[in-house]
């Protein structure tokens, strides 16, 4: 870009530039939600924002005179020190109201540089704020640059007074550079600002501060409130954890290992929502859902109800048809909380109504259904659990001197008479038996769990794949603690299919006790750690050790996009102690806790999507079929379009390493690269360093293959988890989330109770409506999406994310792609032979269309864990 063109800038020629920017004001939030208006931020503030732009002009000239300077840092000409020449320090000049590109409340400004011949081509920038309040720096774009012509700088980036800062803020241009490839003159710089972001390791971090740095979880809990809201340190210990953000809050009064609590959690400052975009609102209602809103929705409710529980799946159904009548105050004291203009339907009642989940807006019952139950293992909100049973009975893996004996106590005879002749064995063979296993990961906590206000079991299900391809539950088995201790082994009952009376109701009982373990483990497994908290770490070290003018730095920052932030968020309101996942979900205080067991098995090349299916036993390789896998349940729409998308990714991704990389020394040689993944294998997975399974990252392929997992992480398996949480969990009878009474035993007045009022004992036995309230109201929130939500194969900057040309035609390569193969999923989701792409509930599999439109869809995959 910048090789053999020294010289030829005439002396004393100026260089045209456009800055632009935004101001804080247009980007607070607490700005946009202080009117008292339920009018709501997703509709009504960003239509604030427009009026507080077209009325507020004039507050922008506070940009002009000696307010913000830029300094030009020469590419190709260097001082004597070797380093980049620094032009003069040059002010913003007037304001540009006619680009018609201006994003949602961005403003724009001339300024004209002083840049002699001798001087070079620009290939960075320093940037000095001497105003008292911070702004959003969006670009800097040089124009008629001699023979180069336009120079774009793509910032995205938070400046603050210059006296806050210890470094000078510079910006490089958008070309990429290995290490060894870039320019002589910007290599301190390079050096510098990476320096800059990793910090000294040292004291309690500022708002206004960019360092990256690790810890460990022990922010979990709050010792100093309460005894009771305690929590182990995950990370560092004999519960392994990936890092989060270190933040330096000082430690607990009453616990030393673990960090004080406080309203407001350190975040690089770049990495916290600041962007205008309505995503910023949906962590802002989260964070007022957990707690404002649910606090008063659950007084509201003690007030002027007597009835604590759902009677009848009519009254679960009336939140989405009649909804609930609040007392005449509830929303004065929930406004101005956002979203909730959608979910009060004012007409001169005060009522809270649920949007209908998608799983009953075509026939209210199918749920109930065999096909239904075990279809959701495919293509459901947690379609990547079930695994091919490949012995009999199954086993644990259990130390048998602790928990004793846990092989499984479902038989033969069990099975043998829904196997169409098959034997077991036949089965097996065939591929025809697979198992939804939630055994070895409850047993270990379940006896503390039933010591609490739930009751639960452990379960294993086993399902036939049937001649039509569906799948068909054939047996459950519940297992609960031994009285006389877990030594003895489990105390286990197996349940099998019924139709009609009262077992019909012990069978819908039983799996209800399954999905329940599954919803959890999706929860706190499948969608947080291995999602949220497995990207954190790839975050920090990507930021700490790959300057933003690295190759790999740009192909993996749109992945990394708002994640810190939303799983800050989730520390301080979700996860935490007694939080809403502590609260409404069957692993209550235990939940992270047993996350962390569950890490100990987690291997970091079988995320990649090929080698998940093939260690669960659902594929096998064979190079005749496409993407070299043939999917032994045919009909899987997880992993059929799941594959579509992996082999997208990974052709993008070879493409672009191909590009900046022509061989495998390339990559050993490449300083950055190598610092990256060691510090990544060694700090940020560090109880995990010891693995023999962590690739050394010296070839090609293994960047290739580790890129790939981590955008699939990021994005689509993220958008399998998700975005399906409220259309499949929003009806609380599918997916409940907790179980509070043991199955009802012959002869029992429980059991007579079943026989006579069915609906009202399973009503008491699942999650109860106050916290199924509490439930709908989260997963609603994390179910949207932003109305300006990037997408897989969209990018920040247009077209000026990179200045190299084959990598933008790639990736426009890439975006074409994506939207064939939308094309080619509509179709599959129209054929009527594919039965698991839509069910019973007439609901098509569309968690993997990559694209979507703003709210509750049920479809799209973004870029990035932003919710």
């Amino acid at each position: 870009m910048f090789s053999g063109v020294s010289g030829l800038i005439n002396r004393g020629q100026k260089l045209k530039g456009t800055v632009v920017l935004m101001r804080k004001n247009v980007l607070d939030i607490n700005a946009l939600t202080s009117a008292q208006s339920p009018t709501g931020i997703i509709g009504g503030a960003i239509g604030v924002v427009g009026g507080v732009i077209g009325t507020t002009v004039d507050t922008l000239t506070s940009f002009l005179g000696h307010s913000v300077a830029l300094k030009l840092i020469s590419a190709t000409a260097a001082d004597a020190s070797g380093k980049g020449k620094v032009g003069k320090q040059t002010f913003l000049e007037g304001i540009i109201t006619s680009i018609a590109t201006l994003g949602a409340g961005q403003s724009a400004f001339d300024i004209h540089f002083e840049w002699g011949s001798d001087m070079g081509i620009p290939g960075a920038f320093y940037i000095e704020n001497f105003m008292q309040v911070e702004f959003f720096l969006v670009s800097l774009t040089l124009e008629d640059v001699p023979n180069q012509g336009t120079i774009h700088f793509v910032c995205n980036s938070w400046i603050y007074n210059d006296k806050k800062y210890k470094s000078d803020r510079i910006f490089f241009a958008n070309k990429a550079y290995l290490p060894s490839e870039t320019p002589g003159p910007l290599v301190k710089y390079r050096e510098e600002e990476l320096k800059t972001l990793r910090g000294d390791g040292t004291g309690e971090r500022k708002e206004h501060e960019r360092i990256y740095d690790y810890d460990v979880y022990n922010d979990l809990g709050d010792p100093d409130s309460n005894a009771t809201l305690a929590r182990p340190v995950l990370g560092g210990s004999t519960l392994p954890y990936p890092r989060r953000g270190r933040t330096g809050r000082k430690p607990a009064k009453k616990d030393p290992k673990s960090e004080s609590r406080s309203d407001s959690v350190y975040l690089p400052r770049d990495e916290s929502f600041g962007h205008l975009k309505s995503s910023d609102f949906l962590v802002y209602i989260l964070k007022s859902a957990s707690q404002n809103v649910i606090p008063q929705l659950q007084s509201a409710l003690r007030l002027q109800f007597n009835q604590p529980e759902f009677t009848s799946f009519d009254d679960v159904r009336g939140l989405y048809d009649g909804g609930i009548k609040l007392p005449t105050d509830a929303l004065s004291k929930i406004s101005p909380i956002p979203l909730f203009t959608e979910l009060f339907r004012t007409d001169g009642e005060q009522v809270l109504k649920f949007p209908p989940p998608k799983v009953i807006q075509v026939d209210q019952s199918a749920w109930m259904t065999d096909e239904e139950f075990a279809r959701e293992m495919i293509a459901g909100v947690n379609p990547h659990i079930i695994r091919r049973l490949q012995e009999f009975p199954p086993k644990s893996k259990l130390d048998t001197q602790l928990y004793g004996d846990n092989t499984s106590t479902i038989t033969r005879g069990h099975l043998e008479p829904n196997l169409g002749g098959l034997t077991v064995e036949q089965a097996i063979q065939n591929n025809r038996l697979f198992i939804l296993d939630h055994h070895d990961t409850l047993i270990p906590y379940l006896r503390r769990i039933n010591a609490t206000g739930t009751k639960a079991y452990a379960t294993r299900t086993i399902i036939f794949l049937q001649d039509n391809g569906t799948l068909k539950p054939l047996a459950i088995e519940l297992s609960k603690p031994h009285p006389q201790g877990d030594n003895f082994g489990p105390i286990s009952n197996v349940y099998l299919p019924a139709n009609q009376g009262v077992e019909a109701y012990i069978w819908l009982l039983a799996k209800a006790y399954v999905i329940v373990n599954d919803s959890c483990y999706h929860q706190l497994v499948s969608h947080w750690l291995n999602t949220h908290a497995v990207v954190e770490p790839f975050v920090i070290a990507t930021n700490r050790h790959l300057s933003v003018v690295h190759p790999i730095h740009k192909l993996l920052l749109p992945h990394y996009r708002d994640t810190m932030n939303i799983n800050a968020l989730a520390r301080n309101v979700l996860v935490n102690a007694e939080g809403i996942i502590e609260s409404t979900f069957l692993w209550g205080r235990y939940s992270l806790e047993m996350s962390a067991v569950v890490y100990k098995d987690w291997v970091f090349p079988e995320q990649a999507l090929p080698a998940d299916l093939i260690k669960r036993g659902v594929a096998v390789a064979d190079s005749s079929s496409p993407h070299g896998l043939r999917l032994l349940i045919e009909d899987y729409p997880y992993a059929a379009d799941g594959l579509e998308i992996w082999a997208t990714i990974k052709s993008w991704v070879q493409e672009y390493v191909f590009f900046y990389y022509k061989s495998d020394a390339a990559i050993i040689q490449d300083t950055e690269l190598q610092a990256f993944w060691q510090e990544l294998v060694q700090v940020g997975h560090g109880d995990k360093k010891n693995e023999p399974w962590w690739v050394k990252m010296q070839t090609r392929e293994e960047l290739i293959e580790s890129c790939t997992t981590l955008i699939w992480t990021a994005s689509a398996l993220h958008a399998a988890v998700n975005f399906g949480q409220y259309p499949y969990g929003g009806y609380i009878l599918n997916r409940p989330t907790l179980s509070r009474q043991f199955m009802p035993e012959i002869g029992s007045p429980e059991y007579d109770e079943l026989a006579k009022n069915p609906e009202k004992v399973y009503l008491k036995t699942i999650t109860g409506k106050s916290d199924a309230l509490k439930d709908l109201t989260i997963i609603e929130v994390l179910s949207r999406h932003a109305s300006d939500e990037l997408y897989l194969g969209q990018r920040d900057g247009g077209e000026f994310w990179t200045f190299d040309k084959e990598p933008l035609e790639a990736f426009k390569r890439f975006g074409k792609k994506l939207a064939e193969i939308e094309e080619k999923l509509t179709q599959r989701n129209n054929d009527e032979t594919l039965r698991n792409r839509y069910g019973p509930v007439k609901m098509p599999y569309t968690l993997l269309y990559p694209s979507s439109e703003e709210g509750l869809t049920c479809r799209g995959i973004p870029n990035s864990i932003s919710i």
